[in-house]
Order: structure tokens, then C-alpha cells, then sequence
């Protein structure tokens, strides 16, 4: 367990823009976790990297000093100076053994994470994993890690409430959409054509929604919006807004505008005659919606000022539940120290096999070469078999006495 190391990047301790600094382009990722696997002679190398991360997990059995963070650095981008080396040393978060074990599963579980409780870092674990098994730069202490931290992390997530609840603004708004039963036929019209506005859209589409009609001042972006998400959609110039006249159920706005857009004159040119319930999703800051409007008209403002404060308490139920995953990892952790007892043991007994076949073959070839040639067939053909018989026994026989070994130390 002590070989296992852990050096980390996180949104903790390090500026997100200097995190960056640690990505690796995918056109040269395996090149260069290749090279720094083989140029400090580690055993096995794992790469995690996120937009709020990166973490480096390797197996080596060398001292994990300054000395050799150096030299880590230094061969993980060789275009690096010494100022740079030594502000990397300087910002590792650096985890060996139990703790890299511990650390693994808290970010695989979403404990280290910028927002607690978002499940995609799973994803992103065990997608680094197959990326760098598929490099051959991984072993059966990583595997066995990998497969462990997947584990924990689906127990975290099924047995406690720390993912319950959204707590980003999006899908906040998205949630409180669905509530209102918005048919999927219901016609949008979407003010803006940022990453706010992106992120609705997709989750809107995905879930079936499809009539949307959208209003921006640049149509350029707009269009590059659809292409980005594969959407159809009318588009239209930010300035028309005032002259349409076609029936709508709900409008989504998020613009960078520093007032309102949407004042209640401009609402009534824009409703017209129509008197049913609309639904306006205003994401923007400062709001695009003069809240005026929902005491004149039948309309219904959810605000993202709203959406914040409903973020923040479900954001403040997540933090009630990390003593419980914690428990959690705990007890896991305990269980994941005993499989790799024995997976150790059996990683050593591995070479058994070998050592003692080379002793048999130079038995036969060397030692009793001559002796051997007297025998007949038949004495030979019981010869073979009897060390056949003793090669598997010097395998199975002390793997058992080993393993009993360790359960008695264990109940101790």
C-alpha cells in the first residue's frame, strides 16, 4: 500500500486557471504519460483530469521526496523552467497510501468536489481508467483501486442523499419547469444564446421538447448555438422581439444586458390579446423581467435570485449528508486494505510458478541429467507425473497456509 502515490490539483488549494497549466492535450496524452511513466520508472500511472482538477495517481518504489517530485515534473512537461518545477512542488497536494486510497474515494464519491454531489465525476474516474489501461500504463494495483473507488462511489450515491436535490441554477429551472406540466408541444421563446442558454436548451431537447424560437443579438451565435447542441430552431434579431406576434407558452431569457429587457410595455406589445398563463424563466443578472409584470399580466416569473437561494439549501442538505458517506468510505476503505492483502500476496506467489519450473528443468537438464537416462519409459511417463503433482502442490499448499495466516491477523 505505501508504493501507491497521489499528487493533486484541485479547485482547494490552486487557482482553476493555474489547474490548467496541468491539462494534457488528448493528441499527445499517451505520448507523454507514456514517457513520464518510463522516464522515473514508475510502476503503474494513472491520469484524472476535470475542469476543476487534475490529479496523478502512480505506483513506485522510490521516496516520494522533493528530489523526486523534481524530476516528476520535469519529465511531465519538459518545455517547464525551474520557476515553473518548483511552483508545481509547490502546489501538489501530495497522498501515499491509506490517504491516496481515502482521497481516490472521496473524489470518485464527489466529497472533493467544487459541487458536492454531482455524479458526473464518476463518469470522468473510470473513464480516465479504460483511457489509461488502453495506454498500458496501468497494473493490478491500479485496476484493483479503479474498481474499488467505482464501487464505493455507487454505494455513496445509492445509500445517502448527498446527490439529491440540484443545486445548479440550469437544472434547478429545468426541475421547476417540469413541475408546471409544460406539454411537449409548448412553443419557447428563447432570449439569448449563451452557455446558460445552451445548457437549458439541452435539457430541454433531450426530454423531448423541440418548438423554439430564438431571439439574440447576434444570429451568427446563434446559429453556432444550434450546430454546438444539433437543435433546429427559428432564429431571430434581439430587435424583432417587439413585433412578435406568434403564440408562445413559455419564454427562457439570459442576456448580459445591465436592465431589464422585458418591461411591462414591451410585454403587453409582445402578449397581445393573449390571455393565458405564460411561464418566464429569467437566468440572467441583473434580470431581463421587470417582476412588475406578473401584477398586470397572468404570468408566472421564476427569478433566478429564486433559483440561488433554493441552490444554497439544497446545496446546505448535501453538507448534512458527507458525515454519512463518510462512514461509508470509512468502512470501505478497511475492506479495500484486507483485498489488497491478499491480492499482494497473490501478486508474490505469482512468480512461484516460474522459480519452481526452473528448478525442475535444471533438475532433468543438469542435476540428475544422467541419472535420468537409465529410467525406462514408464518409470519417466511416473517420474513426470509425480513432479507435476508436487509443482502444483508448492503453488496451492502455501497460498492456503499464507491466506489463513492473514484471516487469523486479521481476527486478531
Amino acid at each position: 500500500m505505501k508504493r501507491l502515490h497521489t499528487l493533486a490539483f484541485t479547485h482547494n488549494n490552486v487557482e482553476l486557471d493555474e489547474i490548467g497549466k496541468f491539462h494534457i492535450e488528448d493528441a499527445v496524452l499517451k505520448e507523454r504519460l507514456v514517457n513520464l511513466k518510463l522516464n522515473l520508472g514508475l510502476n503503474e500511472l494513472m491520469y484524472l483530469s476535470t475542469c476543476n482538477r487534475v490529479e496523478l495517481i502512480f505506483t513506485s518504489d522510490q521516496i516520494v521526496n522533493k528530489e523526486f517530485l523534481y524530476n516528476f515534473f520535469n519529465a511531465f512537461d519538459t518545455s517547464w523552467d525551474d520557476i515553473q518545477i518548483w511552483k508545481a512542488i509547490e502546489m501538489a497536494e501530495v497522498f501515499q497510501g491509506e490517504a491516496a486510497v481515502q482521497h481516490i474515494f472521496r473524489v470518485a464519491s464527489s466529497l472533493d468536489s467544487l459541487v458536492i454531489g454531482e455524479r458526473e465525476i464518476i463518469t470522468q474516474v473510470r473513464k480516465a481508467y479504460e483511457k489509461c489501461k488502453e495506454f498500458g500504463i496501468t497494473g493490478d494495483v491500479i485496476r484493483l483501486l479503479s474498481q474499488h473507488t467505482i464501487q464505493v462511489a455507487k454505494k455513496v450515491y445509492t445509500e445517502s442523499d448527498i446527490s439529491k436535490n440540484p443545486v445548479s441554477v440550469v437544472s434547478l429551472a429545468y426541475h421547476k419547469l417540469i413541475e408546471k406540466n409544460i406539454k411537449k408541444d409548448a412553443n419557447f421563446l428563447i432570449v439569448g444564446a449563451g452557455k446558460t442558454i445552451t445548457t437549458m436548451l439541452k435539457f430541454l431537447s433531450k426530454h423531448g421538447y423541440e418548438n423554439f424560437t430564438i431571439f439574440n443579438r447576434s444570429e451568427h451565435n446563434a446559429r453556432e448555438l444550434l450546430k454546438k447542441i444539433n437543435l433546429k430552431a427559428s432564429i431571430k434579431k434581439l430587435n424583432d422581439l417587439s413585433n412578435h406576434q406568434a403564440e408562445f407558452d413559455v419564454i427562457i431569457t439570459c442576456t448580459g444586458a445591465s436592465s431589464v429587457i422585458f418591461s411591462e410595455e414591451k410585454y403587453a406589445e409582445i402578449i397581445g390579446k393573449d390571455l393565458s398563463k405564460k411561464i418566464v424563466i429569467d437566468l440572467a443578472l441583473p434580470a431581463d423581467f421587470d417582476e412588475k409584470i406578473a401584477e398586470k399580466h397572468n404570468v408566472e416569473i421564476i427569478a433566478i435570485k429564486d433559483l440561488k437561494m433554493m441552490a444554497n439549501e439544497n446545496l446546505a442538505k448535501r453538507a448534512k449528508e458527507i458525515s454519512k458517506c463518510q462512514k461509508i468510505l470509512n468502512n470501505k476503505l478497511k475492506e479495500f486494505i484486507e483485498v489488497e492483502k491478499e491480492r499482494k500476496l497473490e501478486r508474490a506467489m505469482s512468480e512461484v510458478p516460474t522459480t519452481i519450473k526452473n528448478i525442475t528443468s535444471k533438475a532433468y537438464t543438469e542435476v540428475f541429467a544422467k541419472d535420468l537416462e537409465g529410467l525406462d519409459n514408464e518409470s519417466r511417463d511416473v517420474l513426470d507425473k509425480f513432479v507435476t503433482y508436487l509443482e502444483k502442490k508448492y503453488i496451492s499448499v502455501p497460498m492456503k497456509m499464507a491466506k489463513e495466516i492473514l484471516l487469523k491477523q486479521n481476527v486478531k
